[in-house]
């Protein structure tokens, strides 16, 4: 029998998934069903990188999840899940670690979706398409905030009055899944390094920086919301708050107006009029994709010198995301000017995208690290499954 773990992350119109062995830390296949509805399009791919032939078509969320088990159980008949795991945007102050998403947990992580109303409701809509689907597997919800519950309140806090900050109203911060695994992947190719001050740029179309120490969360660029911090691809990063008064005693504007320009009109998109996708940016050749690139630069910039002031110095920059694993135009940008810091890359290295891409002489060591956030997510899940099957015995 081939028992193995499934992973999923649900977006609004996606999935994304991975089928992971019960131990092991290749998975078996991967894929995405993406435009979920009737032009929906299932794509699935083996360890070697082969096609699987798609069943089905991913015309709503409940559709795609059969559809991806049709297609992995067509490969391997004896297919047997024993637990499923879930990206959860945003699991509130008092989640520190993954947690069986059982009835009353689904109902507990909806009261937070108006602090991430792009991503929660499509990850509540995954776990409960999942559990119809297959009732007797566990399902395992796993955090992108949890791994920042370890930052302090001085971090955690706004200068509003306390009480706001007892109702939920504090900084949370995000993409914890792909921190998570980057401070274990450190930790094991260079320990030296991992045990210090490190600064890791998760850069993509949502992007986020975070500072650890000793790999633990002690600050990070994201808030209350998504969408503090720096620029992203749709997303407005850090914005004066004076600016959204102005919109709604001014302009007239509703608050899911405000909302719709923060989260869908703004970042890369809103600076260039042209794209929220780094790679049409740097192949464009207009004024305005050159200045949404200067932008995003100068904010990376300006959050690197945020975070080393919060660590009182740098060790190490970590790369990963969709552009710091990809852009060597944004690396090499991003890392101009930060000599004050021992920042200094070696251009043939950051050309070649070497895992080390800082010069021989340079006080801080910057890397690129591939991060891999299903792998967080199955590790959780055979966890969960594991401490189940310890208090069941």
């Amino acid at each position: 029998m081939t028992r193995a773990v499934l992973t999923l992350n649900a977006g609004s119109s996606s999935l994304k998934v991975a089928l992971f062995p019960e131990t092991g830390e290749m998975p078996l296949a991967s894929g995405l069903a993406d435009r979920i509805g009737p032009d929906g399009v299932l794509k699935l791919k083996d360890a070697r990188g082969l096609a699987l032939a798609a069943s089905g078509d991913p015309t709503s969320h409940e559709a795609a999840i059969t559809a991806v088990m049709d297609s992995f159980r067509a490969h391997w008949p004896d297919l047997d899940l024993c637990a499923i795991g879930h990206r959860v945007v945003h699991g509130g102050a008092h989640h520190a670690k993954p947690a069986i998403a059982d009835e009353n947990l689904l109902v507990e992580l909806e009261r937070l979706t108006p602090f991430a109303p792009l991503h929660q409701p499509h990850n509540l809509a995954g776990i409960r398409a999942a559990k119809a689907a297959y009732p007797g597997v566990p399902q395992v919800a796993c955090f992108d905030t949890a791994f920042h519950r370890t930052n302090p309140r001085v971090s955690d806090s706004f200068a509003l009055p306390r009480a706001l900050y007892d109702e939920g109203v504090r900084r949370y911060g995000f993409h914890g899944l792909s921190y998570d695994y980057i401070a274990g992947e450190l930790a094991r190719r260079a320990p030296h390094l991992a045990e210090g001050r490190v600064i890791v740029a998760h850069l993509g179309n949502g992007a986020s920086m975070c500072a650890l120490q000793n790999g633990r969360s002690m600050a990070s660029t994201m808030g209350f919301t998504a969408l503090d911090g720096l620029p992203m691809g749709t997303r407005c990063g850090q914005v004066d708050p004076g600016v959204l008064l102005y919109l709604m005693d001014q302009k007239g504007m509703t608050a899911a107006q405000i909302s719709d320009l923060l989260y869908r009109q703004s970042g890369l998109l809103g600076l260039s009029g042209l794209s929220n996708d780094m790679r049409t940016l740097e192949a464009a050749n207009t004024p305005e994709a050159a200045q949404a690139i200067e932008h995003f630069v100068f904010r990376c910039q300006r959050e690197l010198g945020s975070l080393a002031a919060a660590l009182g110095g740098i060790d190490a920059l970590i790369f990963c995301g969709g552009i710091g694993e990809n852009s060597r135009l944004i690396r090499a940008r991003t890392c101009e000017r930060l000599g004050w810091m021992g920042i200094e890359i070696d251009h043939a290295r950051n050309v070649a995208n070497d895992e080390v891409i800082s010069s021989d002489f340079a006080r801080t060591t910057v890397m690129v690290i591939p991060t891999n956030e299903e792998l967080v997510i199955a590790r959780a899940a055979r966890a969960a499954v594991g401490l189940e099957r310890e208090v069941a015995a």
